[in-house]
């Protein structure tokens, strides 16, 4: 049997009841060097077009404009081309303009 202490049971509880699951806050990318892994965990999310740019700046640390300078620098002129002219856009990639609001992301595994 696990002990949680009280407070923590509450936490939890209304995690479950409202169907949430917790996010992971990271530092912002100046400030943290990131493995190649998380680089393309990025580039797969910012091409992705149900993940909005306000869950990559909670899960990242990167404004969109942050994000943009970053993409430039991870892929090819031309990819960055068809991801800006595929992302300009679409009402998807920003929460204002949504009708629901997601507050996390969850992928298809």
């Amino acid at each position: 049997m696990i002990f949680i202490p009280y407070k923590e049971q509450e936490f939890y509880r209304s995690l479950l009841t409202n169907n949430k699951l917790p996010v992971i806050y990271r530092e912002p990318l100046d400030k943290v060097a990131m493995h190649e892994s998380d680089l393309n965990r990025l580039i797969e999310m910012a091409w992705q077009d149900r993940v909005p740019f306000e869950i990559i700046q909670k899960q990242y640390g990167l404004s969109e404009n942050q994000l943009k300078k970053k993409m430039r620098s991870l892929i090819s002129h031309k990819a960055y081309k068809r991801w800006r002219k595929r992302v300009q856009g679409r009402a998807t990639k920003h929460t204002s303009k949504l009708y629901h609001k997601p507050d996390r992301f969850q992928g298809p595994w």
